[in-house]
């Protein structure tokens, strides 16, 4: 008797699961501004949208909103909810795939600015919010590929409206796609790059390829710092 193993992502949230089929929902709604649109797309009922969407709802909160009609007509848009939910079952998809190897990036600086637990780091690609040891004056900071979230940088939400609040534009250098995951890399300097591991429709939904101008974020409990010595922490006392 041949026994095959077949591994599906799922999201319980309550008394709801999320499948590949409501991300697919969300993509489509994002992609088209219209739930009529979505559904026409998916091959679904207009009624089976809106009725899904209430159960997810129901769960979750508002993953949806209104955009009143004008001059460029009416319309849905994804709320940050509905966004955070499709970035955690792409991470889900991505731990479960287990075919494309999780890395880190790495950048260092000195400490500024420190706020309790988080401080930001001056690094080579800029400011970086994340989570530095006490006392550290100088911080070497890593964040693991598929805690980076790719985004257009026409879409990408301001950081100070949602916890993605390291953003950094960029252009994509290179891509290395798998049967359902893509590592990414992502060019945010002359000599500085960050990866990033996305599922594939994620990288057909962004028409992700070489040359793409793309936003990368994470958030700052995502990035995290050891402290690194400094000449004068390696100085002895004076004779």
């Amino acid at each position: 008797m041949q026994v095959e193993r077949e591994y599906a992502t799922r999201l319980v949230i309550g008394s709801v699961t999320i499948e590949q089929r409501d991300i697919d929902m969300l993509a489509a709604i994002d992609e088209f501004g219209s739930m009529h649109k979505a559904a026409d797309e998916l091959e679904r009922s207009y009624a089976r949208l809106q009725n899904r969407v209430v159960e997810i709802e129901s769960a979750v909160g508002s993953i949806t909103e209104r955009r009143r009609g004008g001059s460029g007509g009416g319309g849905t848009n994804l709320t940050e909810t509905a966004r955070e939910l499709r970035r955690r079952f792409e991470r889900h998809a991505t731990e479960l795939e287990g075919v494309a190897r999780v890395t880190e990036s790495v950048f260092s600086g000195p400490v500024r600015d420190r706020d309790g637990e988080l401080a930001t780091v001056e690094t080579a690609l800029g400011p970086v919010l994340a989570l530095v040891p006490e006392g550290a004056s100088e911080a070497q900071v890593s964040v693991r590929s598929d805690a980076v979230v790719l985004t257009d940088p026409d879409d990408t939400p301001r950081g100070d409206g949602t916890s993605l609040r390291n953003q950094f534009p960029g252009i994509v250098d290179s891509l290395e796609t798998g049967d359902s995951i893509t590592s990414v890399s992502v060019r945010l300097a002359p000599d500085v790059e960050i990866q990033a591991l996305v599922t594939n429709a994620s990288v057909d939904r962004l028409g992700l390829a070489v040359g793409r101008e793309i936003t990368a974020s994470f958030k700052a409990t995502a990035a995290r710092a050891v402290a690194l010595e400094t000449a004068d922490d390696t100085a002895g006392p004076d004779q």
